[in-house]
């Protein structure tokens, strides 16, 4: 019997069976088995089982196309590195930092205007100044922990419009727990006077140049203002001060501070020709002075402040203390306040 596509055969010498597909040369038929796989065998070694009908002519599986399912991929939000964590940075302290433009001296009058935020919190802040009774932001939006940010560059024509500037800031730290923070909220008095005298840009921990570093928030607390305004000034001159009353008994003094701030360029405005020994012999001078003049005052505090430095100065104060006024008392003063730099004198 003629074999036929679409025909039931089964295998002479060899176990199995199936239906033909097709053709392959003149001797050879494809065999579907079972499994649905096609097996070339001889046609004399196939037996007819049953003709092809319309109900056993076997489908050639179709090809697949696998089909992926879509996937809308979210854009990633932007990672910022994380920085570490100081036991300081628990509480809020923000400044504005000032400095001469990249690339211009500091006659030209050009500056930069930065934001730091010397905290382990990130801020959203807004930055303004005062124009007569209304406010205009320069700048806003949110800055990293740790870090400074840009906020301006102006020329001298703009100083004049930072005599009054205000920092708002709101602390928080995304997915992380964290002490709450109330939003601050604080108006600073600059002295414009500062941007024209060089010795205003010290050094500083946050840049490699010298900076005017204006502090706003120190471990939480907003900087109170000590600069007067002119109309506050001529307020406070015509302002009628109030009768004292009559005391039958003399109040008790309370013993008086003074803090004498030994540092160079606080003492002068410009050291030009003065080498280290001229520096320090005008610095004791200051001192010897300062002694001299409230020696009389019993029980009066004065604090210096000299620096940490190589010790060089508060060596020679020290010295003067213990050779000259060996009636007062000397100690280093409150390193919360003044840091390592200081040395507190009491007069008996």
């Amino acid at each position: 019997m003629e074999i036929k596509v679409g025909d039931k055969v089964r295998f002479l010498d060899a176990v199995g069976g199936g239906v033909v597909t097709s053709f392959k040369g003149k001797d050879t038929v494809l065999v579907m088995e079972e499994d649905g796989f096609e097996t070339p065998v001889l046609k004399r070694q196939c037996v007819v089982i049953e003709e092809t009908t319309s109900l056993n002519m076997p489908v050639r599986p179709k090809e697949v196309t696998p089909v992926v399912a879509s996937v809308q991929v979210k854009p990633a939000k932007p990672v910022f590195p994380k920085q570490p964590e100081s036991r300081e940075g628990a509480f809020l302290n923000l400044y504005l930092a000032f400095l001469p433009a990249e690339g211009h001296a500091f006659i030209d009058g050009c500056f930069e205007c930065y934001l730091i935020n010397d905290s382990n919190y990130q801020l959203m802040f807004n930055y303004a100044s005062c124009s007569g009774k209304t406010w205009i932001s320069r700048a806003h939006g949110e800055i990293e922990p740790n870090s400074k940010l840009f906020l301006e560059e102006f020329g001298k024509d703009v100083i004049s419009d930072l005599e009054k500037v205000c920092v708002q800031c709101l602390a928080y730290k995304p997915e992380s727990y964290y002490t709450f923070k109330n939003a601050v909220s604080v108006e600073i008095r600059m002295d414009s006077i500062k941007f024209y005298k060089i010795h205003c840009f010290r050094e500083n921990d946050f840049f490699d140049e010298d900076a005017l570093i204006v502090p706003a928030i120190k471990r939480d607390i907003p900087e109170k203002n000590l600069l007067v305004s002119p109309e506050e000034m001529k307020a406070a001159i015509f302002e009628k001060k109030p009768e004292r009353p009559h005391l039958s008994q003399p109040l008790s003094k309370k013993p008086t501070l003074l803090e004498i701030d030994l540092h160079i360029n606080e003492l002068l405005d410009s050291t030009a020709g003065m080498d280290h020994t001229a520096m320090l012999q005008h610095q004791l001078d200051v001192f010897r002075k300062t002694m001299d003049e409230n020696l009389a005052r019993k029980g009066t505090k004065i604090v210096f402040i000299h620096g940490k430095g190589d010790g060089v100065l508060r060596s020679a104060l020290l010295n003067e203390l213990r050779l000259k006024y060996k009636n007062c008392k000397s100690q280093d003063a409150s390193f919360r306040e003044y840091g390592y730099g200081a040395t507190l004198v009491t007069i008996y």
